[in-house]
């Protein structure tokens, strides 16, 4: 075997390491917020007039939103889904990190499970932002890492799949810009809508 080839088999297998070590960490942030979300929603349950830990002002609360129609989409509590898909995504980012190739139908899952996911919370930050006009703070720590999740499996998946497309490269390329850009169009949602009512 060659050294060209040595390098063209390792470069792939350190790019899965680093992108699992930031799954499991990503991961263990969202599964932590979601976690945190079923148990406000308990205490809420138990004392419905009693204020949440995260009930900062009338605009940044999760009183204001847990109990909306929004935060059961499905029938049941949203944080559910989280806590089930980052339990998926922390598994597949450690056996990731450890060096394990994942079967391509796993890679294929991942990237629909993000899908899903990145595309359940672009709907929830639109009624967060417009339709209820309250912010969830751990809500948000969910949003913050389910994008750079979707964009980098992304990402990574395209790789495999078709690494010498173009939209290859320029996800690949440009992945950190998309991740900033996606961040700041969503704040300035936030701010226009919001504005210094952040902190009164």
């Amino acid at each position: 075997m060659t050294e060209q080839t040595v390098d063209t088999i390792a470069e792939p297998t350190e790019t899965s390491r680093g992108l699992g070590a930031f799954l499991a960490l990503a991961g263990s942030i969202g599964l932590l917020a979601s976690a945190i979300l079923i148990i406000e929603k308990i205490n809420l349950l138990k004392d419905p007039a009693d204020a949440l830990s995260c009930d900062i002002n009338p605009f940044v609360s999760c009183g204001n939103v847990i109990n909306t129609d929004q935060a059961s989409a499905f029938g049941f509590p949203n944080p559910l889904i989280g806590v089930a898909g980052f339990a998926i995504v922390v598994t597949l980012g450690v056996l990731m990190t450890a060096g394990v190739k994942l079967p391509s139908f796993v890679q294929a899952g991942l990237w629909l499970g993000s899908l899903c996911g990145i595309g359940l919370v672009t709907w929830l930050q639109f009624q967060s932002i417009y339709e209820i006009g309250s912010l969830c703070p751990y809500c948000m720590v969910v949003w913050s890492v389910t994008i750079p999740i979707f964009v980098l499996v992304s990402a990574w998946v395209l790789r495999s799949l078709h690494p010498g497309a173009s939209v290859t490269r320029f996800v690949n390329n440009w992945s950190v810009l998309i991740i900033v850009l996606w961040y700041v169009a969503v704040a300035s949602a936030i701010w226009f809508k919001f504005g210094e009512k952040l902190w009164a």
